[in-house]
């Protein structure tokens, strides 16, 4: 288990976006370290349901998103988060394990990375409790940003911590499936410092509104998909960042079938 002082390190937020989650939010809030995070913003993307009152009973932030799609809810968040310098993305599913994000902090409040992902395919368990079509499509995603744009990475996972400046630098647009994608692949082209970094998996509460139906899984592929070649044909005029130097992702030497 990474150790810091947690007292020395720079404000933090975590952003959890959320659609009918009210079974799994109160688990996932109970296992956010608190002594790793000065706030907790639950941004509701839309819930039918109670995720927005039993995020409010647990101690967060509720801020309401109504337009669908995860990407304007990380961007909803990253609105109500002004006043932190490091940002952490979690779903609100129960799937990731909220201590681990220990591992993702340190190398950003070391300041050896600008982003940090949270992998899911560099340990056996975590990479088995994935649904078939999720691992199929990481790694034909991964390896399509491996041959188009060099970037090494096994996973597009969601829990990540990053710089709230290096984040705004990158000037995400995307509103739906394409978010992950479009932070890893605007961070090569903005010349951020990456690395990756395993994290466990479970299989999540409830029913995945995208991996967990026919309909959901080829949205998100076709988009992820879409947004890599355009990315690759028409890129986004991103300058290099002058403070950092280029891309790189870092990974464990004890990586599993890599």
């Amino acid at each position: 288990m990474t150790q810091f002082d947690a007292a020395a390190r720079p404000s933090t937020a975590v952003i959890i976006p959320v659609l009918d989650e009210e079974e799994s939010l109160p688990l996932v809030l109970a296992a956010v370290p608190a002594e790793l995070v000065d706030e907790v913003v639950v941004v509701d993307n839309g819930s039918a349901d109670r995720s927005a009152e039993v995020a409010r009973a647990a101690g967060a932030t509720v801020t309401y998103e109504p337009h669908k799609g995860y990407g304007a809810a990380c961007l909803k968040g990253i609105d109500a988060t002004s006043a932190h310098r490091i940002l952490v993305f979690l779903d609100g599913d129960f799937s990731d394990y909220p201590e681990d994000m220990r591992d993702l902090l340190q190398p950003v409040i070391d300041g050896e990375a600008d982003l940090v992902i949270g992998s899911r395919m560099l340990l056996s368990e975590s990479r088995k409790a994935l649904l078939p079509q999720a691992r199929f499509g990481n790694q034909l995603a991964t390896f399509l940003m491996r041959v188009l744009f060099g970037i090494r990475c096994s996973d597009l996972g969601p829990f990540r911590v990053i710089r709230r400046d290096a984040l705004l630098s990158l000037g995400m647009q995307d509103r739906d499936f394409g978010w992950t994608v479009e932070m890893q692949l605007r961070a090569k082209l903005r010349g951020l410092r990456v690395q990756e970094r395993p994290v466990r998996y479970r299989r999540r509460v409830g029913v995945s509104k995208i991996t967990g139906t026919v309909t959901g899984t080829l949205r998100a592929g076709h988009k992820i998909l879409k947004t890599i070649f355009w990315y690759r044909l028409r890129p986004p005029s991103l300058n290099p960042s002058e403070d950092v130097p280029g891309s790189r992702v870092d990974q464990p030497t004890s990586n599993e079938d890599q």
